[in-house]
């Protein structure tokens, strides 16, 4: 048997599935392109989230959108974050070119075009559905994580968060917390310390510059109502293909801090929104998370600490996360240990830096026979990839360098005129994009700290008038003095006249 039949068998004996399963493309021996050697997902194991990885223009985002165009196929519904701006185009199909047919050829199974039912939302000012939480959602601990807070200051949230349940006062967007925040240490400072304690001035503030932080990436745009409702994240459409939501975020790179509390709470939400799933043999949801580095640049240990934790637990709820970036180094180690799925596309070798990571990188990959792991990942071409998945028992699958099948749906994205039209055909765009400012802490606080102003004011007008009673009785007993003093002057002078006469008599 020759070393091509050799590695035909291996591959296929190793990507092996007896369920239901997503065909990635075809695994190479050197630069050669087996045919029929088909690079398998089975969907039992999606939802043990992976990595998508290489250096800019490797292909890591044709390979997203042909991830999410086959889960969609599928029937399981996809979420993706749309950091550059160009998966819009899964809402149209493929013109189609030979040397994409050249490609399928090799693979060994023919090209369709096709377009998929894609849902356009947005968290800043760019259009599409609005996605939205309020601050009661998040909850005094997330919160508190998010901004960052010392222990001390994470106390103080909790306090207001109690008070707030407390007395029935709505936490629903920033200007609801900030006017919390000032009520705290102003006009009810007295009320907050005789039921809750001190709360401090300097802490308050703290925590007040940090919401303005939030606030100036675009948070007064996600912070509100009406809340995004998770079921609408798992939708599929009358064929019974998944909805692919593309959450446009072109201009969230600069807001780091924005994007990371947005993703954080949205993984909290699903986590205690949906149900135990258990082993079935598909997800409820894939997510893909593009610019990954974005969620962990400005990360705090404790916010690590919590996407590790939710990373972790949110596989039982058939919810699998995707990670897509540049290196594996982008992505910390703890949360990298968790990913059961690894394509790797190229890395440059520019530096010795560089050749250091690519070790490294190498070294996260089972050993083949037929691969020096670290040379190949130097050698990828375009649309070429390192692919290691768990099969149907938990069990690494065969490395393969593998061709990649190409997107069925448009390489680049919509026009301004489709994007509007896309926009116009959701049918949950007008529930979300209605604009709601029910009356919450920021109102009721409002007219509490009035009628506290007009009860005070009510209190030193009456010290005024009593300070002016007391001033007129005063001027009344000092221009009374003068004919007292001679009454009682007399008076006096009578009575020793009268004890005089008597002795004489």
């Amino acid at each position: 048997m020759s070393k091509k039949e050799t590695f035909f068998n291996y591959i296929n004996e190793g990507y092996k599935t007896k369920g239901d399963f997503l065909t990635l493309g075809a695994a190479m021996l050197g630069e050669e392109t087996i045919t029929d050697a088909y690079v398998k997902i089975p969907l039992k194991t999606i939802n043990r989230h992976g990595l998508i990885a290489g250096a800019t223009g490797t292909g890591k985002t044709k390979t997203l959108q042909v991830f999410a165009e086959n889960l969609s196929n599928k029937g399981v519904p996809v979420l993706l974050m749309d950091v550059k701006g160009d998966l819009s185009g899964l809402a149209q199909p493929s013109p189609g070119h030979p040397k994409i047919d050249e490609r399928h050829e090799k693979i060994g199974f023919p090209f369709e075009a096709s377009k998929f039912p894609v849902e356009i939302l947005t968290i800043s000012e760019q259009d599409g559905t609005r996605m939205r939480a309020t601050i009661s959602e998040f909850g005094p601990t997330l919160l508190s994580r998010i901004l960052d807070l010392s222990e001390t200051q994470s106390g103080i949230v909790a306090v207001l968060f109690k008070y707030c349940d407390d007395k029935k006062l709505p936490l629903l967007d920033l200007k609801d917390f900030k006017k919390v925040l000032q009520f705290a240490t102003d006009e009810g400072k007295k009320e907050l310390e005789a039921e809750y304690g001190r709360i401090s001035t300097a802490s308050t503030g703290a925590i007040l510059r940090k919401i303005v932080e939030i606030e100036q990436q675009g948070g007064d745009l996600f912070f509100g109502e009406r809340s995004f409702e998770i079921d609408d994240l798992v939708r599929v459409d009358d064929e019974g293909r998944g909805i692919i939501s593309v959450l446009r975020l072109t201009d969230i790179q600069d807001k780091p801090k924005l994007f990371s509390t947005f993703m954080l709470q949205l993984l909290a939400e699903i986590y205690s929104t949906m149900p135990e799933q258990g082993d079935s043999g598909q997800p409820e949801l894939v997510m893909f998370i593009d610019e990954a580095h974005l969620v962990f640049k400005e990360a705090s240990k404790a916010l690590l600490g919590q996407i590790e934790s939710i990373v972790k637990l949110i596989r039982s709820k058939g919810v699998g996360v995707y990670f897509v970036t540049q290196n594996p180094s982008d992505i910390p180690a703890s949360v990298l240990s968790q990913l059961g799925l690894k394509i790797q596309h190229a890395l440059r070798a520019f530096t010795a830096k560089d050749r250091k990571a690519i070790k490294l990188t190498a070294e996260n990959y089972p050993d083949s026979e037929y691969y020096d792991t670290a040379e190949v990942l130097t050698k990828l071409g375009i649309g070429e990839a390192l692919v290691s998945t768990l099969n149907e028992k938990g069990i690494p699958t065969p490395l393969a360098r593998t061709m990649l099948r190409a997107p069925m749906s448009r390489m680049d994205v919509l026009t301004p005129k489709e994007l509007k039209t896309q926009i116009a055909m959701s049918d949950i765009a007008e529930k979300y994009n209605e604009v709601l400012d029910r009356e919450s802490a920021y109102e009721i606080l409002n007219g509490k700290i009035e009628k506290i102003h007009e009860r005070e004011e009510k209190e030193a007008v009456a010290k005024e008038k009593a300070k002016a009673r007391k001033r007129t009785t005063s001027r009344r007993s000092t221009r009374m003095n003068p004919i007292v003093k001679v009454v009682t002057s007399a008076t006096f002078i009578r009575g020793v006249l009268g004890v005089l006469k008597k002795i004489m008599k």
